[in-house]
């Protein structure tokens, strides 16, 4: 029997109605509703994989956005302490300029040590130049070398990156960064033990600006108003109207107030510690030879007198007797 007959009787009355279905068809029929079956599972499976992957997928995008957000302030701190260090490294500078301690790094970079003072006329004699009010006061700027944990910023792309790399090279520059911090911690330590003894130097060091105005000329070789040749200025000048009050930068006494050759109506300080400053071109001397001034009192009034073509300051600061740039000892 190759068929499958179906015999269907509505009533006793009714012809029964007779269909023949082959078994090759049925067997056909079955396979495909068999792989009809398998398919609508393969389909459905597919469908709660790809929604499982998609609701994965999501969680890892919220995780890796919530990731990058905390590599941002990780390596936002990590600059920030790094600049922190920085400006530490900075400040221990300035303080050993200030209490005239080895290791501050100086014009020419050579240390600063302590010499017996000189007399002043080993003073090399500068000269003025005229007032610009172009001019911006502005210092120069000084390289600090970082120690550990001075590397550079970084970079947005290897921050999205993600990669172990990355993570690898945040870990070490943290070492890095509390390896410095301690150092300079250890730095400063012995630093605020050496300060103790050099009270009175700090004091006497001139560290704040001797008059307001322009700073027209810097610490350095120039051009000569005068001559148009290149020459060491062996200081910077300050311009500004005549009479413009002139003050002390820091505790000293009074070694010279006089006419000093080109320098004019000039004055002298000699602060201990084999530092002097010199103020030269002034209108009028307030002072006498022998006086003690403190830092701050008014000292000269600023004028034109001596080798000068307008109303300035020429201030010079020496350390054993060589000239320094008075822009290192000012931090006011």
């Amino acid at each position: 029997m190759d068929s499958y007959k179906l015999i269907w009787v509505r009533d006793a009355r009714s012809r029964p109605v007779q269909l023949s279905i082959p078994k090759d068809r049925v067997k056909k029929a079955a396979i495909a509703a068999v792989a009809i079956a398998l398919l609508g599972i393969a389909g459905i499976w597919d469908y709660w994989r790809l929604r499982a992957d998609n609701a994965e997928l999501a969680d890892l995008r919220i995780e890796a956005f919530e990731q990058r957000e905390q590599i941002a302030r990780f390596t936002n701190r990590l600059e920030q302490v790094d600049s922190q260090l920085t400006r530490v490294a900075d400040l221990e500078r300035k303080v050993r300029i200030i209490a005239n301690l080895p290791g501050a790094a100086g014009i020419g970079g050579e240390d600063l040590v302590e010499l017996a003072p000189v007399g002043e006329n080993d003073l090399a004699l500068p000269v003025g130049v005229p007032i610009g009010l172009d001019s911006t006061v502005e210092s120069e700027s000084t390289t600090v070398h970082r120690g550990q944990g001075g590397d550079d910023p970084l970079d947005e792309a290897e921050l999205l990156s993600g990669n172990t790399a990355f993570f690898e090279s945040l870990d070490g520059r943290a070492v890095d960064l509390a390896s410095g911090a301690d150092a300079r911690a250890e730095s400063l330590e012995v630093l605020l033990g050496q300060l103790d003894d050099k009270r009175q130097h700090l004091v006497s060091n001139p560290s704040i600006w001797p008059a307001k105005g322009w700073l027209t000329s810097r610490y350095g070789f120039r051009v000569s108003p005068f001559t148009g040749r290149r020459q060491m200025h062996s200081g910077i000048d300050i311009a500004a109207a005549a009479g413009t009050p002139i003050i002390a930068p820091a505790r000293g006494r009074v070694s010279f107030a006089g006419r000093k050759g080109a320098l004019g109506n000039a004055l002298v300080l000699d602060h201990g510690f084999g530092v002097k400053t010199v103020y030269g071109h002034t209108q009028e001397i307030l002072v006498k030879t022998g006086d003690t001034v403190e830092r701050g009192d008014r000292i000269a009034l600023m004028g034109s007198t001596g080798r000068s073509t307008g109303p300035h300051l020429h201030y010079v600061v020496e350390v054993k007797g060589k000239t320094r740039n008075p822009l290192d000892y000012i931090f006011d």
